[in-house]
C-alpha cells in the first residue's frame, strides 16, 4: 500500500522577517559585560551626573500629589507650554503647545513616532555616518532603508556630493543629528544651509536630533534647522532632557513639529506608549521653568573640562583623539590596540583597564570603523578621574 503520509508543514511558530538580523546593541553589550566585571562604563551615555534640585524635588512632590496616572497622549499642559515656550526663547520657533508639541517617552520614542507617522515601509531615509545606531535600528524596525551618506573625517565635514549621489526617487526624508553622537559633530550654518536647500529641493522631511544641544564647546553653536527659511514646515525637531538633566532613565523627550503631521505622531506614540511618565513631567516643566539661564553655560563649562581630562588622558594612553565640538562622546584612534575588530579591541581594553567603550563599527557601515572607539565622558568627576587613571596605566 502506498504511503500517503505527507512531508510534515512548515510551521508556523518563527521569528518575524526582521528578528533574525537584530543584534543587541554593542552599547548595551559593552555596558552589560562591564557591570559584570565591575567597571568604569564610559560606553553608554548613562549621563550619571547630579539632577538638578528643582526638577528632582518636583518629580517627588508630583508623586505625592497624586499625579500618578495617565495624562493626555499629548503630555501635560504645563509641560507643552514649557517646551513651547523654550524653543521660542532659544530660537524664536513659535510652536503652539496645542497641537505642535509632543510629550513622548524619550527622544527615541519621537523618532518612533514620526516614523511611523510620516513613512511608509519601503521609504528611504539618508542617515548621515558616523551615526547613532538607534536611528537605524528604528527605521530598519518599520521597514525603512537607511541609506548611509559618509561625513569627511577627521573633522566629518558635510560632502555635498556624498549627499547628491546618496538620493534616490525612493528618498523621503533625511536625519540630522546635531551635535551628533558619536563624533561630537556641530554642523555649521554653511552646512546646514546645503542642507536645507538639498531638502526642498527634493521635498524631503529632515528629523532633526538636538537632544545635545546645550553641549557645546569651544566657539561651536547650535542652529536648529527649522529656524532656516522654508524650513519650519518640513523640520522634525527630536530632543529632551535625559541628557540636560541627567535623567535618562526617566524616559522623557518631546516632538515639536507643524501642526498638519503632529496629529498622527501623537496617535502612534499613544498606541506604542499611551504616555509619557507622568510625575517626570511635573519635574521636567519645573526644570525649564525654573533653571536660570546660567545653568545651561555652565553645563556646557563642566563638561568642557571634563572632555579635556578624557582626551588628555586618551593621548597619553596612545588612543588618539579627534575633538567634539559638541555632545559628550570622544572618538579616539585604537590602531594600537591587539584585536583584528573593534569589538576586539574594546574588549581588550575593558580587560586590561578595567574601562568600558564603544567600538566605532557601532557607528558605521559593514567594514568601517574598526580602528575606532567611542568614549563617553559625561561622568562624575570621581569616575571620570579613575578611568583616566586607568587608561594611562595601559
Amino acid at each position: 500500500m502506498p504511503n500517503t503520509a505527507s512531508a510534515p508543514a512548515a510551521s508556523r511558530l518563527a521569528l518575524s522577517q526582521l528578528a533574525p538580523g537584530t543584534i543587541q546593541s554593542e552599547i548595551r553589550a559593552m555596558s552589560v559585560e562591564c557591570d559584570r566585571i565591575g567597571g568604569i562604563n564610559l560606553a553608554q551615555g548613562v549621563c550619571d551626573t547630579p539632577v538638578p534640585a528643582p526638577v528632582q524635588e518636583a518629580a517627588i512632590q508630583a508623586i505625592h500629589d497624586g499625579h500618578n496616572i495617565y495624562t493626555r497622549l499629548d503630555g501635560i499642559t504645563r509641560l507643552r507650554n514649557a517646551i513651547a515656550a523654550k524653543q521660542l526663547r532659544d530660537y524664536g520657533l513659535d510652536y503652539n503647545p496645542e497641537g505642535e508639541v509632543l510629550v513622548a517617552s524619550g527622544a527615541t520614542a519621537g523618532l518612533h513616532a514620526a516614523v511611523m507617522a510620516l513613512l511608509n515601509p519601503g521609504d528611504e531615509v539618508l542617515v548621515f555616518e558616523p551615526f547613532y545606531g538607534y536611528h537605524v535600528s528604528t527605521l530598519q524596525s518599520m521597514r525603512v532603508v537607511p541609506v548611509f551618506v559618509p561625513l569627511a573625517a577627521p573633522d566629518w565635514a558635510l560632502d555635498t556630493d556624498a549627499l547628491r549621489a546618496a538620493v534616490s526617487p525612493r528618498t523621503r526624508a533625511l536625519i540630522l543629528n546635531s551635535p551628533g553622537n558619536p563624533s561630537g559633530k556641530v554642523f555649521t550654518l554653511a552646512e546646514l544651509e546645503a542642507v536645507a536647500a538639498f531638502a526642498q529641493e527634493h521635498d524631503l522631511f529632515v528629523f532633526t536630533d538636538e537632544i545635545y544641544e546645550y553641549f557645546l564647546y569651544d566657539d561651536a553653536r547650535h542652529i536648529s534647522l527649522a529656524t532656516l527659511p522654508a524650513m519650519r514646515e518640513r523640520t522634525i525637531i527630536l530632543s529632551g532632557f535625559s541628557k540636560t538633566f541627567s535623567v535618562t532613565g526617566w524616559r522623557l523627550g518631546y516632538v515639536t513639529a507643524d501642526a498638519r503631521w503632529m496629529g498622527a505622531m501623537s496617535y502612534f506614540h499613544d498606541l506604542t506608549y499611551v504616555c509619557a511618565p507622568s510625575a517626570f513631567q511635573h519635574g521636567a516643566a519645573a526644570g525649564l521653568e525654573q533653571l536660570p539661564p546660567s545653568f545651561y553655560t555652565q553645563l556646557a563649562a563642566d563638561h568642557q573640562l571634563k572632555r579635556a581630562r578624557i582626551m588628555a588622558a586618551l593621548h597619553d594612553a596612545g588612543l588618539e583623539p579627534s575633538v567634539p565640538a559638541g555632545a559628550y562622546y570622544v572618538l579616539a584612534d585604537s590602531s594600537r590596540l591587539p584585536g583584528e575588530t573593534a569589538p576586539q579591541k574594546a574588549r581588550h581594553l575593558l580587560a586590561a583597564t578595567g574601562v568600558a567603550s564603544v567600538a566605532g563599527t557601532a557607528f558605521f557601515r559593514l567594514g568601517h570603523g574598526e580602528n575606532l572607539l567611542r568614549f563617553c565622558f559625561a561622568k562624575q568627576d570621581h569616575d571620570l578621574d579613575e578611568a583616566c587613571a586607568r587608561l594611562r596605566r595601559l
